[in-house]
């Protein structure tokens, strides 16, 4: 039976491949990859000699319709992305809705994502959280911010590294100074590296150190305000 396979593949260290992962890629008639020069190398490291295909966010739009009649011939599938789970922030969401609406069997192997070890690394509360990704650049920034600044659950976002300074000073400005704050960057990687702080202190650190690599910040949500109770009024003898 034909099927779609969402394979998620390391965000860094190649050791995080799964068993599962490197058959499902070996036994499938093709792999979708975002960029096969670089999903090339991990293909070679795991001598992987499936046959690759260009899928990414310029071209999904137009590739889904071939894709979804081939998996109705019955060819398997599987889709990856240069770095960790596809659909997080990377093609994916299109392909697998459109195999959904076909009754064609879609199913995700679980693996590296990102957000998860920088949530985890925060020590920020992670039992409720919300995943916002890539924040716009310029078109409904400030929308964004001002309704994430009444946001009481914990947040999470990817942040490229030139933007990384001014995201941390639009955090001070709306979310506050003392908001506490941490950034995970190459996780995984040799050179990983975790800051925590307020906003003002973390903007301070990659003020003085210019960030480098892959970054995700988790932003803790607005702090509850405690009602005061309110005093009893005396009884009257």
């Amino acid at each position: 039976m034909s099927k779609l396979y969402i394979v998620p593949t390391p965000i860094g260290n190649l050791e995080d491949m799964t068993f599962r992962a490197i058959k499902v890629l070996k036994e499938a008639d093709l792999i979708l990859a975002e960029d096969t020069r670089t999903s090339g190398k991990l293909m070679k490291h795991f001598e992987i000699a499936t046959h690759m295909q260009s899928h990414h966010m310029h071209n999904e739009h137009k590739t889904v319709g071939n894709i979804v009649k081939r998996l109705q011939a019955g060819e398997t599938i599987a889709l990856i992305s240069d770095a960790g789970t596809p659909a997080i922030s990377d093609p994916g969401f299109l392909l697998t809705r459109a195999c959904v609406e076909n009754n064609i069997q879609v199913e995700c192997l679980p693996g590296a994502t990102a957000f998860v070890p920088a949530l985890v690394n925060s020590g920020l509360p992670n039992d409720k959280f919300v995943f916002e990704g890539f924040l716009p650049d310029k078109k409904g920034r400030q929308t964004r911010f001002l309704a994430l600044a009444e946001e009481s659950r914990t947040m999470i976002f990817y942040v490229s590294p030139h933007k990384l300074v001014k995201t941390l000073g639009e955090f001070v400005q709306y979310f506050g100074e003392d908001r506490p704050v941490s950034v995970s960057r190459e996780l995984s990687k040799l050179h990983e590296e975790t800051v925590r702080g307020t906003a003002t202190q973390v903007l301070e650190h990659f003020t003085k150190k210019d960030p480098k690599g892959e970054i995700v910040v988790i932003v803790g949500g607005k702090p509850e305000v405690k009602k005061s109770k309110k005093e009893k009024p005396e009884k009257i003898m």
